[in-house]
């Protein structure tokens, strides 16, 4: 039973971590749209950084949610999560 909760509590950490990428994304788009208004000349250099830095962000998103396909694919259905409690309580 204990599994259980864990695999529910790893879910919401995984799937919390999804949503920490999106605002890490938010940032370094803020972070290099205003380098790029300081120094407009250094335009290409700031886009090529920022495309490899969310890339890096993506890539951490994508395995967060295929992590979190993977426990999702681990938990058990509800008649035999209420098997387990039935049992459990008895």
């Amino acid at each position: 039973m204990i599994y259980y909760a864990g695999l529910v509590l790893a879910i919401a950490f995984v799937a919390i971590a999804a949503g920490g990428c999106g605002v890490g994304a938010g940032l370094t788009i803020s972070g290099a749209l205003s380098a790029m208004a300081r120094q407009p000349e250094l335009y290409n250099r700031f886009q090529m950084v920022m495309f490899i830095g969310l890339a890096f962000v993506e890539t951490f998103t994508i395995y967060s949610l295929v992590v979190t396909f993977i426990l999702m694919g681990r938990l058990p259905t509800p008649d035999v999560l209420l098997e387990l409690v039935k049992q459990t309580i008895k």
